[in-house]
């Protein structure tokens, strides 16, 4: 069995003291983009196997786009001649990728604007490719047999990644994609956040995902869940947080401890996050370790009651928070909305027409929320101050991660693109 926060707490009061959330989203290193350097925002398309390049505000029109597998034919090879990664190849397509290959997952640019670093599922590796060129700098295959989502550090020279069928993150030199460190989670690591200044690293497991063994008795079935954060610079792990004793003590034992997506406030005392088969979020008080309010979203009436037919255990997936704290982002997966939540009320905004919305993040300007609509092939901007949508944009099959990061002033694509 794991270590549990029991276990911890001599150490709670001084973790929760010292840790630090992730402040306001800024550029991919952490800093504003220089004189050469252009702010845009990727849009990772997973079943295209591409990235689309838009603008980070305004009216986010396409810069550019990037085939994120030029080594396609290669990592075919490579996999139709092992039989076990074949197996998990094709159990990738035929469950989580809903009958598609996952080509690209999550994704960063490097400091100095020249690479994008992409996490690849179906191909279980991260590559840096020259933005230039799109030609692949350099291949890390992860352990197990799928990548996931990533965090970049805060001066931007590493990056996180985890490594879903081996309860793993490996942190990478975002220049080399050598590994500096590792270590282990609970089951099926999903989403990886860096502390403001670097020194921790938050990661959630989300447990098996693609079983039918959705009611809610049948929980215990999704295995080891919990918040692991490990020192960045030892990888050693310094707490763990298991979210299943602080739902059952706020009195919601009904609700999954499976912590999807999560946006930390900008004081770094609160943690806002979604949970599988949720339709809204919770809100976790990092100082007293505890969960202090929840906010239940409407349902739409015509999304399905069966939970087996939400997609991986998501009803909703997807949460960023406007630069000063005041405002939420939630994308409504399964209930084909996107809204704005009052941080200080928890008044909902307007439920703003959205196909599958899959991911959430905030524009260069903090203006607004950023949603990929999976279902629509389009991203769309909802304004923060009105709650009303402003503009969509088309991009590639299936968006899913959107990531502020930055080019080369002048880039408007690889020159074999």
């Amino acid at each position: 069995m794991p270590i549990r926060s029991r276990h911890l707490c001599t150490l709670a009061a001084a973790v929760a003291l010292t840790l630090t959330a992730p402040g306001a989203v800024a550029s991919a290193a952490g800093q504003a983009p220089s004189a050469d350097l252009r702010e845009v925002l990727f849009v990772g398309n997973n079943w295209d196997g591409t990235a689309d390049v838009i603008e980070s505000g305004g009216d986010f029109g396409r810069i550019g786009r990037i085939n994120v597998i030029p080594d396609k034919d290669r990592r075919m090879a490579e996999i139709s001649a092992n039989p076990i990664r074949w197996i998990y190849f094709m159990a990738i397509r035929n469950t989580v990728g809903e009958g598609h290959d996952q080509y690209v997952d999550d994704m960063y640019s490097t400091p100095d604007g020249t690479s994008v670093v992409v996490s690849r599922p179906s191909f279980a590796d991260v590559v840096s490719l020259d933005l230039a060129t799109g030609r692949v700098n350099w291949r890390f295959p992860v352990s197990g047999y799928r990548s996931d989502h990533m965090a970049v550090s805060p001066d931007g020279t590493r990056v996180a990644v985890s490594a879903s069928t081996s309860n793993t993150v490996h942190v990478l030199d975002i220049a080399t994609g050598k590994e500096v460190g590792t270590f282990k989670t609970g089951d099926k690591p999903h989403e990886n956040v860096f502390s403001r200044d670097g020194r921790y690293i938050w990661n959630m497991s989300i447990g098996e995902v693609n079983t039918d063994l959705d009611a809610p008795w049948l929980d215990w079935t999704k295995g080891d869940r919990r918040i692991t954060v490990a020192d960045a610079r030892t990888f050693e792990q310094v707490k763990v947080i298991d979210m299943r004793e602080r739902l059952d003590a706020a009195g919601f034992k009904e609700y999954s401890d499976a912590v999807r997506p999560a946006a930390f406030s900008p004081d770094e005392s609160k943690l806002y996050f979604q949970v599988s088969f949720f339709n809204g979020l919770f809100e976790y008080d990092v100082a007293s370790d505890r969960i202090s309010r929840v906010k239940t979203l409407p349902k739409n009436p015509a999304t399905s009651e069966d939970r087996t037919t939400w997609v991986n255990d998501s009803r909703h997936h997807g949460i960023t928070m406007k630069p000063d704290g005041a405002k939420l982002c939630v994308a409504g997966t399964m209930d084909d909305y996107a809204t704005v939540v009052d941080r200080d009320t928890f008044e909902h905004g307007p439920l703003v027409p959205v196909s599958k919305p899959y991911w959430a993040t905030v524009s260069g300007d903090g203006k607004h929320c950023v949603v990929s609509e999976s279902g629509a092939d389009r991203v769309t901007a909802i304004d923060f101050a009105t709650g009303g949508k402003t503009v969509s944009v088309p991009v590639g099959d299936h968006p899913q991660r959107v990531r502020l990061g930055q080019v080369r002033e002048g880039w408007t694509g690889p020159s074999d693109g």
